[in-house]
């Protein structure tokens, strides 16, 4: 970016908040944008590999005490997912990234976990009454 020489010399690098662009700076800018963009590559094929898990997994098992019929007494959350994901499968995800639709009665569901901004797990819960 380019500024005035006076506000330069006398605000920026006085508080280390800018350096003069020279080859050796521009290199380092250029390895350190490599290292980011190799980072994030390599998060989003870490999720890439643990969506897979999760969609070869099967169906996750959730016990519910039972009402009439096909009811079961409250209902289950994304917390109720994420502890038996952590139980199973020893791996911690964050409960606001699991999205689980209103269940209400026995049956089979299927929930989304978003494990980066690109890559979504589809999960498959059955749930049944004790």
């Amino acid at each position: 970016m380019k500024v005035r020489a006076g506000f330069y010399r006398n605000f920026l690098l006085p508080k280390g908040k800018a350096t003069l662009l020279t080859p050796d700076v521009l290199k380092e800018m250029q390895v350190e944008q490599e290292r980011i963009e190799a980072e994030k590559k390599r998060v989003k094929e870490e999720a890439q590999q643990l969506a897979r898990v999760f969609e070869t997994i099967g169906a996750f098992k959730v016990p519910r005490k039972g009402g009439k019929g096909k009811q079961i007494f409250g209902s289950v959350t994304a917390q109720d997912l994420v502890d038996i994901i952590k139980s199973q499968l020893n791996r911690d995800v964050d409960k606001r990234l699991v999205e689980v639709p209103e269940i209400r009665e026995v049956g089979e569901y299927v929930a989304e976990i978003k494990l980066h901004p690109d890559v979504t797990a589809k999960v498959r819960l059955t749930v049944y009454a004790k």
